[in-house]
């Protein structure tokens, strides 16, 4: 009974202490890690979110970029991280939902080891085909892949990348045979595409589509769930004849597991704030970006729909991590 007693105590005392945590919350400097190297979107939104909180808390919001095993690294910081608000992961379609079945040995667990806080951006993707192709719309690409088996190719950023997984899904769901060709990152991937070395890309709108508008490569059909703003003539893959086809680069805030629900809330709301300001909206319409407002529960349940997907997609593809 003691022992049960003693456990009941400590238990309480933990409640306790997470309620006076959130109640004075923030106290103290907040840090976002970031499990990718510096210059791209989830370093980017991490240093506008931070920045802007800074401001609005008065406390500093501390960016540190912890690059490393597909994201792995940077993300099991904060799953072992104390549980009250003061460090959080700006994590991504491969750390969060891709990873957990491209390598054999995890340090986390997905499910268990994070709380969603929100989803911050999806960034869209364009089908782009080097212009001597003679491919200019989906059908096209589907016919031309289907009457020359393994004769087209297509680069990405690197095995169990989102550039790579899209291929991977359109092979799928439209049973051709296209070689995959992974490079280290996106841009060397799209400078092969633009020398004629591959043939085509799943790529992130903002590193083709200058490209597209300078006649150097061809837009064939956006890779996301809706059109781009930025190229509203371009229908989808799913409107272009695949149906129910659609990859977002997306990024999202995650705390460690256990984060008491009033800091949970207190950040997404936060956050929905600062991706609504004029010039934050600005920049995504011009990179091609697209937020839309949701609640931890909405990005979750997100969260579960893309774990279900890029599930049978690696398997049936047999993609391990290099």
């Amino acid at each position: 009974m003691t022992t049960l007693r003693n456990f009941c105590l400590c238990l309480l005392a933990t409640v306790v202490s997470l309620q006076a945590h959130a109640q004075g919350y923030p106290n103290k400097p907040i840090r976002i890690v970031v499990p990718v190297a510096t210059g791209g979107i989830a370093d980017y939104y991490s240093r506008v979110i931070g920045t802007k909180l800074t401001e609005a808390w008065g406390q500093p919001v501390i960016v540190e970029n912890r690059a490393g095993g597909g994201g792995n690294i940077g993300a099991d910081v904060v799953a072992k991280s104390a549980p009250d608000g003061y460090t959080l992961v700006m994590g991504f379609v491969g750390s969060h939902a891709v990873n957990q079945f491209l390598f054999d040995k995890m340090p986390y667990d997905t499910q268990r080891d994070f709380v969603p806080v929100a989803m911050v951006i999806e960034a869209e993707g364009l089908l782009a085909v080097h212009p001597s192709m003679p491919i200019h719309t989906v059908a096209d690409l589907i016919k031309l892949a289907r009457a020359q088996p393994g004769k087209l190719s297509y680069g990405s950023g690197g095995v169990g990348t989102s550039s790579h997984l899209a291929g991977e899904l359109f092979k799928s769901m439209t049973r051709t045979f296209i070689v995959h060709i992974p490079y280290r990152g996106n841009s060397p991937a799209v400078t092969d595409l633009l020398g004629g070395h591959v043939n085509m890309a799943f790529a992130t709108l903002p590193t083709v589509i200058p490209h597209v508008r300078a006649g150097k490569l061809r837009g064939i059909a956006v890779i996301g769930s809706a059109r781009s703003a930025a190229i509203p003539n371009l229908p989808t893959v799913a409107e272009a004849g695949v149906p129910g086809f659609s990859v977002n680069n997306w990024i999202g805030l995650f705390a460690p597991a256990g984060t008491p629900r009033e800091i949970v809330l207190r950040l997404n709301a936060e956050v929905m704030r600062i991706m609504q300001l004029p010039e934050v909206r600005r920049r995504m319409e011009v990179e091609g970006e697209r937020h839309e407002p949701n609640s931890p529960e909405q990005f979750a349940e997100f969260l579960r729909q893309e774990t279900s997907k890029w599930e049978k997609v690696v398997k049936t593809a047999g993609i391990k991590a290099e």
